[in-house]
């Protein structure tokens, strides 16, 4: 005679407690590696996880190793840093959503070792006195830039904000409407303006701003005139602006100084690399700003910085703003972003050595040439329901920096059965893995643009890692 099933209430009395858990043997590898609070908090999350399985009438773990793997499950979860690498295959090199620049080798050696010891931050040993955090980095750009002076802060939004505070704080500042800029995150020059305290003067139209509207627009409340590189569109067709060596004697015949904010800034010509030529920040200088800003996490391929280069006088006005200190670098950017300039120094090995250029250079014969190497595998792992091919597409700088170009590129296309629905879930379903694997939608299908893709077998080994029983397929 078979023997009655156990009841609702046997089952969950036949649950074995907290403590039977943590003392198996299954828990000791969870003890030592996460600790008895973090492994205790996750047995006893099991356990009532199991406990409302078996009120729903399902099954549930019931064992110490049963329950002690589920919690093992939990804890790799809340483990997994929130902060996670991802295969950027979206086909913008300067993502701003997955980190812009990819450092060099140099600059997270330099990085790792600003965090292992102590460092001379602001210590001068060869005084045996205070010394200043600017010094690490000020000659270098001072040689890559040709200005008179230089001071580093936190972003090229904190370097505008800095430079508006201080030098036209209570007065105005005269910038062409054409020139009134939005980025990323509705960050607006207008608004930045208004919390610097500086009284925003709009001068000519969108289209066409000419000398005369300057001209006209100052006086004695002046303290800037400033000229923003529109670096993340273009107004094109009937146009007109005034170059920056023009407005900077116009601004310097009336004693104002001019302020060029260059925003994703760049220290070499593009032009070298294939590339459209962008302003450079020593080109800036030259043509007579008084101060130019720039980021260091974009076109430089550095940390995240922002940078103020010019006339020694305004730099150390800067300087003696109290705001200055509340948007400084810390120790590890400041090492990496040192080593980062020091491989300006060696123009004809940069491609090479700095991740963005390397990116922004690679050939579209080298990419069609992966894309080939990579789809029958691809293919394979992503089971018979995708059909995988590879196709020509178009990569782009991102972050603002040349929004008209883009570069030729190759891509896997993938395609599953069933059109949207399963497009999105597929696109979901490499998101999900334990290195997200990041495209984007293009024609109905899902593209992976390989522009950004140097390590293939550490991306093939993140599609193996799918977890079963159905995994990508």
């Amino acid at each position: 005679m078979t023997a009655p099933a156990p009841s609702f209430t046997e089952r969950l009395r036949a649950l074995p407690a907290v403590d039977a858990v943590l003392t198996s043997p299954a828990a000791t590898p969870l003890l030592e590696r996460h600790g008895r609070a973090a492994t205790t908090a996750a047995m006893r999350a099991a356990l009532e996880t199991a406990r409302a399985a078996i009120r729903a009438g399902a099954d549930a773990p019931a064992t110490p190793a049963d329950l002690a793997a589920a919690a093992a499950k939990l804890l790799e979860t809340q483990a997994r840093p929130s902060l996670q690498p991802v295969f950027n295959l979206t086909g913008t090199v300067l993502h701003t959503n997955l980190g812009r620049a990819i450092l060099a080798e140099e600059a997270i050696e330099a990085a790792v070792a600003a965090m292992r010891q102590a460092v001379t931050l602001e210590y001068d040993p060869a005084a045996g006195r205070r010394g200043e955090r600017d010094d690490h980095v000020r000659a270098l750009l001072c040689d890559l830039t040709g200005a008179e002076d230089a001071t580093v802060v936190n972003n090229n939004a904190a370097a505008v904000l800095l430079v508006l505070n201080t030098l036209a704080a209570g007065r105005e500042s005269i910038v062409s409407r054409g020139e009134l800029i939005e980025i990323g995150g509705a960050f607006r020059m207008p608004d930045i303006m208004a919390r610097a305290g500086t009284l925003l003067v709009e001068v000519g139209t969108t289209n066409r701003t000419h000398p005369k509207d300057y001209a006209g627009a100052i006086g004695p409340q002046t303290g800037l005139v400033v000229k923003v590189h529109t670096s993340n569109y273009r107004i094109e067709g009937f146009t007109k602006e005034v170059p920056a060596r023009e407005l900077a004697d116009l601004a310097h015949a009336q004693g104002v100084p001019l302020f060029h904010d260059l925003g994703s800034g760049t220290l070499c010509d593009l032009a070298r690399y294939g590339l459209g030529h962008e302003p450079t920040v020593r080109e800036c200088v030259a043509d007579g700003a008084d101060l130019v800003t720039f980021s260091g996490d974009k076109l430089l391929g550095g940390p995240q910085t922002g940078f103020i280069v010019g006339r020694k006088d305004l730099i150390a006005a800067i300087n003696k703003n109290p705001m200055k200190r509340a948007l400084r670098v810390d120790k590890i950017r400041l090492a990496a972003l040192e080593a980062t300039l020091k491989l300006y120094a060696d123009p004809d090995r940069l491609a090479q050595r700095l991740p963005t250029l390397r990116l922004l250079a690679r050939t579209a014969p080298d990419l069609e040439a992966a894309a080939l190497r990579l789809a029958p595998v691809v293919a394979a792992l992503l089971g018979p329901h995708v059909t995988v091919s590879t196709c020509a597409c178009r990569s782009q700088i991102g972050s603002g920096a040349l929004p008209t170009e883009t570069l030729d590129s190759h891509a896997l296309s993938l395609r599953p059965e069933g059109g949207g629905g399963a497009l999105d879930a597929l696109a979901a379903r490499l998101r999900a893995l334990p290195v997200p694997v990041i495209g984007r939608m293009e024609d109905g299908a899902l593209l992976l643009d390989l522009r950004c893709l140097e390590d293939e077998a550490a991306f093939l080994a993140a599609l193996r890692a799918a977890e079963p029983p159905h995994g990508l397929a």
